[in-house]
C-alpha cells in the first residue's frame, strides 16, 4: 500500500510537525492563558453535545 519511504517520511514528518506545534505553544503561552482563559468550557460542552446525541441514538435503536 505505502512504500517504506513514504512511510519514513510519514513518520519523520509527523515528529517535526509536533515538536513545531508544541515550541510554538510555549512562546505563546501566556497570550493564551490570557485570552483564552474560559475556552476549556466549550470544549466540555462540545464533548457533552456529542457523548448526548450518542446516547439518544444509542437509547432509540
Amino acid at each position: 500500500m505505502f512504500s517504506k519511504g513514504q512511510i519514513i517520511f510519514g513518520i519523520i514528518f509527523f515528529i517535526a510537525f509536533a515538536i513545531i506545534i508544541g515550541y510554538t505553544y510555549r512562546k505563546d503561552f501566556k497570550l493564551h492563558k490570557r485570552f483564552y482563559s474560559g475556552s476549556i468550557w466549550i470544549l466540555v460542552a462540545f464533548i457533552g453535545f456529542i457523548l448526548m446525541i450518542s446516547a439518544i441514538k444509542f437509547f432509540f435503536k
